[in-house]
């Protein structure tokens, strides 16, 4: 007997197959949000020695059996450079730059088994060491995957019930109150991914990657923490092998130049390659 298939059919199941029949959040709002680019962005490839901070994350493992990771010193690093570098703290709001006075820092955790992504901010990261970043972005993984996070469950409920035609016309204007004004929103804080924002793809099993930025956050600055591998160097004209990571940056070119990047990227060299720097808060310094 032959059966006939319905093209209907046969997208439900090439629909379940793809992800259980469900679009997930992250891409319900992807698909809202993402346009064509028309602002400019400037990348950064940085690749930085990994031995002192694999030294530092055993030493306090062993201290105070901390979960410490790279992921943890880099977002404390990048708290520290927000504050020395405050243009890169700050949004554009109609027309106007307007500077902010936080360096919260906000973290990719990927929840539902992994078909899916969500924030954690972590409020004043440069005044944070590696120890108190990896608690507090513990803590908001394990609410977030239990669905304890009722902020995220109103704002994945809303989205999930809009029609896409619908999240298409208040992407923009949740976008300027949440990501420009810092207003709360469906649930949602203001500022919901932070002054700057940190994925670790290496734990995907990326060497690196460039982060395209999430539109209606407005985060000036996304770094992308790629794996640590080992890598053939040359140290003191011999070539050895060390431990090496990859950090590429993603920046606002409406806020951040060349120069900017340039203090960033030296500002943060300095911490990894001393991370016992980073158990001491940042010196306050003034806006602009």
């Amino acid at each position: 007997m032959v059966t006939l298939t319905s093209g209907a059919a046969r997208r439900r199941r090439t629909r379940a197959r793809a992800g259980g029949g469900r679009i997930s959040v992250r891409r319900r709002i992807a698909v809202a949000t993402w346009r064509p680019s028309r602002d400019g962005r400037i990348y950064a490839r940085v690749e930085v020695d990994a031995t002192a901070m694999e030294a530092y994350i055993e030493q306090i493992r062993l201290l105070t059996g901390e979960r410490v990771s790279v992921t943890h010193i880099v977002g404390a690093a990048l708290g520290r450079a927000l504050r020395e570098v405050p243009e890169a703290r700050a949004r554009v709001v109609f027309g106007r730059i307007v500077e902010l006075a936080s360096c919260d820092v906000g973290f990719a955790v990927d929840i539902d088994g992994g078909t899916d992504l969500a924030p954690v901010k972590v409020r004043d990261a440069d005044q944070l060491s590696p120890r108190d970043i990896a608690r507090q972005l513990s803590d908001g993984a394990a609410r977030l995957r239990a669905g304890q996070d009722r902020a995220h469950r109103r704002s994945s409920l809303a989205v999930r019930l809009a029609p896409t035609w619908v999240l298409q016309l208040l992407m923009p204007l949740i976008g300027l109150l949440s990501g420009g004004l810092g207003l709360g929103v469906l649930g949602q804080p203001g500022f919901p991914l932070g002054t700057g924002f940190v994925s670790n793809v290496g734990s995907l099993g990326l060497d690196e990657a460039f982060l395209a930025p999430v539109p209606f956050a407005r985060v000036p600055l996304y770094l992308a923490v790629g794996s640590t591998r080992d890598a053939a160097v040359v140290v003191d004209g011999a070539v050895v092998v060390r431990r090496q990571l990859v950090i590429v940056a993603t920046a606002d070119h409406r806020l951040i130049d060349g120069a900017h990047a340039g203090r960033l990227v030296t500002f943060v060299r300095g911490l990894l390659a001393d991370p016992a720097q980073l158990e001491s808060p940042a010196s306050p310094a003034p806006i602009g």
